[in-house]
């Protein structure tokens, strides 16, 4: 599974998808996570099972929405604290609610203490 989290520039992406990544590996979620921006989400939509945006991009949710309903990928909106998240852990459990898990993932976070 492939998830995109995506900002206006890319920065503050980056910091969030390096975060995920590490709760990811912490919980063994063996999900693939990368950093957008808006300027280059038309060219990263067929990668993506998953998209969370920004909360600063509010205004922009149902349209991309839209371009994202004909390949059946789920776009959601962070949580407006996501950046003070050093941990990753509320991203991660906003992924687990919309992504479906493998047994054998799934056995491996809820060894780990995660569900």
């Amino acid at each position: 599974m492939e998830i995109l989290v995506v900002c206006g520039a890319g920065a503050s992406s980056t910091f969030v998808a390096q975060r995920v990544k590490q709760a990811m590996r912490r919980n063994g979620v063996p999900y693939s996570v990368r950093a957008g921006n808006q300027t280059s989400l038309l060219h990263d939509l067929d990668s993506a099972d998953l998209i969370l945006l920004g909360p600063h991009l509010t205004d922009s949710l149902e349209d991309i929405r839209g371009l994202t309903a004909p390949a059946g990928t789920a776009v959601r909106l962070l949580p407006a604290d996501i950046y003070s998240d050093l941990q990753g852990t509320s991203a991660l459990a906003l992924i687990l609610e919309v992504l479906p898990m493998t047994d054998a993932s799934a056995a491996a976070s809820t060894r780990k203490g995660l569900s």
